[in-house]
């Protein structure tokens, strides 16, 4: 016996070697996600704590709650947030895509962007929402085709388009004729929309006065550039950065007794004129809903790309008081609204 130990003993490195790799073949499915026995370990990060990040948020964890993924004895959930930090951001995308999450979901392009590159040899399985232009943003997404996208990601992007936010301040002011933007050129989501916005600008007869800002500090003395060119008003848009700063902006814009009108809510709490963009919520548990459908076993490979921005317009009226310049109210704004702030404070129109 002692004999035959002696001569099995080269071969027992190998032979665990190899059952050790089947049982971790066995534990991956085709993706390289792990096959889940017991709560799935659910990764759900946010680029910064702002007013569309922690609405989708909420929205998220409505439809999880309601699929029955909540934290407890069917998932097992960790928050992440960056705070608005690249550096941050990429830290968390290494610590998600480490073997600790079976799916992760990111709320913003900047999230998106991290958490992709981190992924590109772990293929842990990611959904994706509170997206300007995935195709825009280098993680492989086609233009194109809906199903042009990593076989581990897929998710919803949420385009908000700049026209009809113009067309908006135009029916409050027909002399509308000079708009001030600000904006981080370093910001893919800033990028896109700015395009949209010059544009629309154009196809209106409005002419787009731009500022850049690289940080947030340099935002209210961007915006009171603006202000002093003239501007009729102030045009906010999805750039993170910029939003980050939006009191810096609005104060400007107070200052030089012109409006702020955004494609982003809830600035429209902050002082700005209105919000006419995207019902984050919503988006939320649209996102909340195609992370469900993962978890129970559809193929992300199958799942397109789609873009999600249900509409959402609030008001506040009381931002018009004080203007250099005639705003007046269109007649049926308000039952066109979905929340409105005046001098009895804020409610809910529809």
């Amino acid at each position: 016996m002692p004999a035959l130990t002696s001569a099995l003993r080269p071969f027992l490195l190998p032979v665990t070697l190899i059952l050790l790799m089947s049982g971790l073949l066995l534990a991956m499915d085709n993706s390289g996600t792990r096959n889940v026995q017991g709560p799935v370990r659910l990764a759900i990060v946010q680029p910064a704590s702002l007013g569309a990040f922690d609405e989708a948020l909420k929205g998220l964890n409505a439809s999880l709650a309601k699929h029955g993924y909540t934290d407890g004895a069917k998932a097992r959930i960790k928050y992440y947030n960056a705070q608005g930090d690249v550096p941050t951001s990429n830290d968390i995308a290494r610590q998600v895509t480490n073997g600790s999450a079976d799916l992760i979901i990111s709320l913003g392009t900047l999230a998106m962007q991290s958490v992709a590159s981190a992924n590109r040899q772990a293929n842990i399985r990611h959904v994706f929402g509170v997206v300007t232009n995935a195709a825009s943003a280098g993680v492989g997404v086609s233009a194109t085709d809906p199903l042009g996208h990593p076989a581990w990601m897929t998710g919803y992007t949420s385009l908000v388009p700049i026209r009809p936010a113009l067309d908006l301040a135009r029916e409050f002011n027909p002399g509308l004729r000079k708009v001030g933007l600000v904006w981080h050129t370093a910001e893919v989501s800033s990028q896109v929309q700015t395009a949209d916005a010059r544009n629309a600008a154009k196809a209106l007869g409005i002419e787009l006065i731009e500022a850049n800002a690289d940080s947030t500090s340099e935002v209210g003395p961007a915006a009171q550039s603006l202000v002093s060119r003239q501007v009729d008003a102030l045009l906010l848009t999805g750039d993170v950065m910029v939003i980050t700063a939006a009191d810096q902006l609005i104060k400007a814009a107070r200052a030089g007794r012109i409006p702020v009108i955004s494609v982003v809510t809830p600035n429209f709490r902050k002082g700005a004129l209105f919000d006419l963009g995207a019902d984050y919520a919503g988006i939320g548990a649209e996102v909340g809903d195609l992370a469900a459908a993962v978890l129970d076993g559809a193929e992300i490979a199958k799942l397109p790309v789609l873009n999600k921005a249900p509409p959402s317009l609030n008001l506040n009226v009381m931002a018009l008081e004080g203007l250099r310049d005639t705003w007046r109210l269109p007649p049926d704004l308000l039952s066109r609204a979905n929340r409105v702030i005046d001098k009895d404070g804020e409610r809910s129109v529809r």
